[in-house]
């Protein structure tokens, strides 16, 4: 028996999409059965197009990662949720699947399962930290139980001590080894807990 973990991101220039598939990596490492998915791109073809990496990464994942759904959210038994910062907060992209369920949060899909969260700023100070803790905000509403990574592994230290979750500096270029590493520690651990909550951990 197994838990099934959906790991649901935006990405404009792959960032985020490269730390999605590290946290689908660990919990699938962790025995879960995952969906990785990609929430639609909202933004305007001239927007995208102003920046070579955005319509590379749009043309890249528009076949290759399946868009969320509101049943891949019912479907699991935990959740990842991935958006870059803008301005400090979620990526709008995200914020709009995220406000579309409230029919699931009625009847109480989301009630005490484990949830965590993942990002990437600019810069190491750039808002990485409150864009994770307004992800939060949405756990504490569904009545999740919030799976934050805290200092329980070594490669949280080393891809820069974010107690609240994986987040990656994209000023620095591509997420090194050091941060896709925390972020599949990041999707293990959610899985274990995801285990301990369904009574089938094995440690």
């Amino acid at each position: 028996m197994s838990v099934k973990v959906a790991v649901v991101y935006y990405s404009a220039t792959g960032n985020v999409h490269q730390l999605a598939q590290a946290v689908a990596e660990g919990a699938e490492k962790s025995g879960a059965e995952v969906r990785l998915r990609r929430v639609p791109e909202l933004a305007p073809d001239a927007a995208i197009d102003g920046n070579p990496a955005w319509r590379a990464h749009v043309d890249a994942t528009s076949d290759s990662i399946e868009v969320a759904t509101l049943e891949d959210l019912e479907w699991a038994d935990a959740y990842a949720l991935g958006s870059p910062t803008r301005y400090g907060n979620i990526a709008a992209q995200l914020k709009q699947y995220i406000d579309t369920t409230g029919g699931l949060w009625q009847r109480g899909v989301f009630a005490d399962k484990p949830a965590t969260a993942f990002t990437s700023a600019h810069n190491v100070h750039g808002g990485n930290e409150s864009t994770l803790l307004a992800l939060y905000n949405t756990f504490h509403h569904w009545g999740s139980v919030i799976v934050s990574p805290g200092f329980t592994d070594p490669s949280v230290y080393a891809a820069g001590g974010n107690p609240y979750g994986t987040a990656h500096p994209g000023a620095n270029g591509a997420p090194e080894e050091n941060v896709l590493q925390a972020a599949r520690y990041q999707g293990e651990r959610l899985t274990k807990i995801a285990k301990r909550l369904q009574g089938i951990a094995t440690d």
